[in-house]
């Protein structure tokens, strides 16, 4: 696989449906962005419509032609993935690429509308309750991928807590951060077995973006917001080249289930997008079966496989 692998390299998606999580600004816009440049029809599930719309006016004036939706999801409350759900199904019978990129960083103690810690709920039980109640239809579409976006952060003061999953008896951002892009690379694993085992032409994919200028920035503990810029300017990437791993893992056809892709440079903190490893946390079945029927009883989603 080549080194230097740019949005060039993504090859003709005439004839496929992308649906892309958080997709009105960042990794998400990007994403959907080089998607529909190459010819896919790209829907932006987002929270807030109107932004949705906007987005995809940027992207119809930058790529003329291109077949650009809006579909609303809140990713912190089931009620408005199941709908959200319901709509993309009936709408596309195949999707031929699901990206889970949405995502917070560090936010204050909050929950989601169903009392989830709001990033495990919003980062991984909302995807895994999308991915679920979409994977028929993901399915059905031949060498569909599932790809799931991570982090860097995964390493960082990360672990599942299965004791206090949700964070009640105490509250740490940059843990219940890590928490949630750790279930995040596990859910992919554990889907991947699960595809494997049904003999499906469906593959599931990981991605992170190393430090990409985006919003997620906004939530930094007051006390190190001072140096954000100065953090921006010295070791971020622009959001266009976090994107590339997320669009070489859903579109590179030499990816295989279960890879992780990231940048190559020091720390994979940004550079070209290459296969990466993850922690050795984890790639523990154990874990990641114990995570996934808690995930499965916290949404009351079951998966077809």
């Amino acid at each position: 696989m080549s080194d230097k692998w740019t949005a060039a390299d993504i090859p003709d998606q005439r004839g496929r449906v992308a649906v892309v999580t958080g997709a009105n600004t960042g990794l998400g816009f990007a994403t959907a962005q080089a998607l529909a440049a190459h010819g896919a029809t790209v829907v932006l599930a987002v929270r807030d419509a109107d932004k949705g719309k906007a987005a995809a006016a940027r992207i119809a004036d930058a790529a003329p032609g291109a077949d650009v939706r809006v579909q609303r999801l809140d990713l912190a409350s089931l009620d408005s993935i199941r709908t959200a759900a319901g709509e993309l199904r009936a709408a596309h019978p195949r999707i031929d690429l699901l990206i889970n990129n949405a995502g917070v960083m560090y936010t204050p103690k909050m929950t989601t509308a169903d009392g989830f810690e709001m990033q495990f709920g919003t980062n991984h039980l909302g995807h895994f309750a999308l991915t679920g109640l979409l994977l028929d239809a993901v399915l059905a579409a031949p060498g569909s991928r599932v790809v799931t976006v991570s982090s860097v952060g995964h390493r960082i003061q990360a672990a599942i807590h299965f004791d206090d999953l949700q964070w009640e008896r105490s509250y740490s951002r940059v843990g219940a951060y890590g928490q949630a892009k750790l279930a995040n690379l596990m859910f992919t694993y554990e889907l991947q077995r699960r595809l494997a085992v049904a003999n499906a032409t469906t593959i599931a994919a990981a991605a992170h973006p190393g430090f990409a200028d985006t919003d997620l920035f906004r939530n930094m503990p007051a006390i190190l917001r001072p140096l954000t810029p100065l953090v921006t300017r010295l070791i971020t990437q622009p959001a266009e080249q976090g994107a590339l791993p997320t669009l070489r893992a859903a579109t590179d056809p030499a990816v295989l289930g279960g890879q992780y892709y990231g940048p190559d440079g020091f720390r994979e903190g940004r550079g070209n997008p290459v296969l990466v490893q993850s922690s050795r946390q984890s790639h523990d079945p154990v874990l990641q079966h114990r995570l996934w029927t808690v995930s499965e009883e916290l949404t009351g989603v079951g998966y077809p496989v």
